[in-house]
């Protein structure tokens, strides 16, 4: 029992006063901690990265997922069109996932026709994104469950949408803001587990996205979790690279604790 006192222990003489007092008296500490970690100079770091995002010119502002579907076809052909940019944007850049997407979207980017097209015909369209042989064959499979399991349209919660094969839950998260209009949680890819580690911006370093997500999520207000996706990752793509991160020209180098140590000064 962890609110055992000295007075449980056998052979102890001690009243429980005693040790009340000095634990909660003496030292003045709380019982029990109940505030939440958050990183230091937080705020501030946000400020700056807003601020070198204000143009919004990054790769990601004009082809990310939300740029990437027609925007005059039916809703629940628009929300698949989303998915199927997610899909296809795993480790690859978003002027490759762009250019896959208007190839697709020419030929006719729906379940049904997704659905009568070989697998071999789609991977010419979708190449050279990452991976290009497992997507065609994952956005034949994936077509082929929402016809049968969702009436043709894309799920409407994270769970539904991570059992579709060749989707995770950063696409998961992204299709919920972006197809249902619905912060379910943070999309955390590559850049955005890259940066929050460099930041400090974890209570522990994270090796994986899904870590990184779930720290994240432990103290950052919900309030900010639709745009610290497309802020991270349009600093990611401009400033803080993978190697030889920007540093000089960075704005939060006074206040970045990896600041300088992955680049040249």
């Amino acid at each position: 029992d962890p609110l055992k006192t000295e007075e449980d222990a056998p052979g102890r003489g001690r009243r429980r006063r005693q040790l009340k007092v000095e634990y909660e008296e003496d030292r003045g500490v709380p019982a029990m901690k109940t505030e939440h970690w958050e990183p230091p100079d937080w705020e501030k770091q946000l400020g700056y990265i807003r601020a070198m995002r204000s143009s919004r010119d990054a790769p990601v502002d004009n082809m990310g997922a939300d740029k990437c579907y027609d925007s005059d076809a039916p809703g629940q052909v628009k929300r698949f069109q989303v998915l199927v940019s997610l899909m296809l944007s795993s480790q690859t850049k978003d002027q490759v996932t762009s250019a896959a997407m208007r190839k697709l979207r020419a030929h006719g980017c729906t379940v049904e026709n997704i659905l009568a097209t070989n697998e071999e015909t789609l991977g010419r369209l979708i190449y050279p994104v990452g991976f290009w042989r497992n997507k065609a064959r994952y956005l034949k499979l994936t077509s082929a469950m929402l016809q049968t399991e969702f009436g043709g349209d894309i799920p409407d919660s994270v769970e539904g949408l991570v059992r579709l094969p060749g989707v995770g839950p950063k696409m998961a998260h992204l299709a919920m803001d972006i197809a249902w209009g619905q912060v379910s949680g943070i999309g955390v890819d590559t850049h955005v587990h890259r940066i929050s580690n460099r930041l400090g911006w974890l209570e522990k370093p994270t090796k994986t996205p899904e870590e990184t997500r779930k720290s994240l999520e432990g103290w950052l207000p919900r309030e900010l979790w639709r745009e610290i996706n497309w802020l991270l990752v349009g600093f990611g793509q401009q400033v803080c690279l993978p190697v030889s991160p920007l540093c000089s020209v960075c704005l939060s180098q006074h206040h970045c604790p990896s600041a300088h140590k992955k680049s040249p000064r």
